[in-house]
């Protein structure tokens, strides 16, 4: 458990993934890939707001932990200290020391798992020890990757570099998936991914992550988006990780539709007001399903939101 440092206004010290009360830790997922890979616009569909403030660019953060809840957030430092931070000041927390920052929103996917938004693997900017000094938290990872470059020999080499064990927890998301316009050219990435990746993720699966944040109550808009397969995947591996469900024997890719027919969307909720009453996105958000699949409530139509890609 980290340390607690003593200061005016002291931040609560939280041992990772104990929110819910002893030996009930919650799965926690990190979001990870090359800069700009989409991560943080992810961690906002699935969270259903804006995950940091909108003056906060995210490409320059250290990974941010987020849970389930309205505690204060804090950063912890490189030794375990604890100290609270402003999320309006986040910018000026500094990478080189900080371990991780962790900020507490409202959202039922939070109510299932952690996430943590990691930094880009490729920022030059940025040594490979801000976030290699915290995956040993990750339960899971969703690894996003640009469909027109998908997997790279930079990514490759950095993922067989973490814990086998993650394999068949994780999926690998081709994202910007509406950059490629033909079916036939979707399916043939999709197959060409899958085989140069075989066993080392649970899913490969594309996704248009603007398309999906565009859908709002459009179903139709949002299974060809590719956020309807991709949400119920995530239900089942919350689930299984959770020790609700059998886990798979094996860690075996297998194919998702090209942005084809899915499941039932997940349900939409309202919007969460965020601190300082900065506008929130309509959130389609993971539910646990209890007898049957997630359904489409009634709600307005979102606009799109330009989101932080980290």
């Amino acid at each position: 458990m980290a340390k607690k440092k003593n200061t005016e206004s002291e931040a609560e010290t939280i041992e990772p993934g104990t929110e819910e009360g002893p030996g009930k830790k919650k799965p926690c997922i990190a979001l990870m890939g090359e800069f700009s890979a989409g991560k943080s616009t992810l961690s906002n569909l699935l969270i259903g707001a804006q995950s940091l403030p909108v003056q906060v660019t995210a490409t320059q953060l250290p990974p941010v932990w987020i849970a389930h809840g309205d505690k204060a957030p804090f950063r912890v430092d490189v030794e375990g200290n604890v100290q609270p931070v402003d999320l309006k000041k986040l910018n000026e927390v500094s990478v080189d020391d900080t371990s991780y920052v962790r900020i507490y929103r409202d959202s039922k996917v939070l109510e299932m798992c952690d996430i943590i938004d990691m930094p880009g693997i490729s920022d030059p900017s940025m040594a490979a020890t801000v976030w290699q000094r915290v995956i040993h938290h990750a339960t899971a990872v969703i690894w996003c990757t640009h469909a027109t470059q998908a997997w790279r020999q930079s990514e490759a080499a950095v993922w067989e570099s973490l814990p086998p064990d993650l394999y068949d927890k994780s999926f690998l998301l081709l994202t910007r998936a509406d950059k490629i316009s033909n079916d036939n050219d979707r399916a043939r990435l999709q197959r060409r991914v899958m085989k140069e990746t075989q066993g080392l993720f649970a899913e490969v699966m594309p996704i248009s992550l603007t398309q999906a944040l565009d859908a709002g109550d459009d179903r139709d808009a949002w299974v060809a988006s590719g956020a309807a397969h991709f949400t119920e995947k995530l239900e089942e591996l919350v689930a299984r990780l959770s020790g609700e469900t059998p886990a798979r024997p094996t860690a075996t890719a297998r194919p998702a539709p090209a942005l084809g027919p899915a499941p039932e969307p997940l349900e939409l909720v309202d919007p969460i007001e965020l601190p300082g009453g900065s506008a929130s996105i309509v959130p389609r958000r993971v539910t646990p399903r209890a007898g049957g699949s997630a359904r489409p409530r009634p709600s307005a139509r979102p606009s799109a939101r330009a989101m932080h890609a980290r």
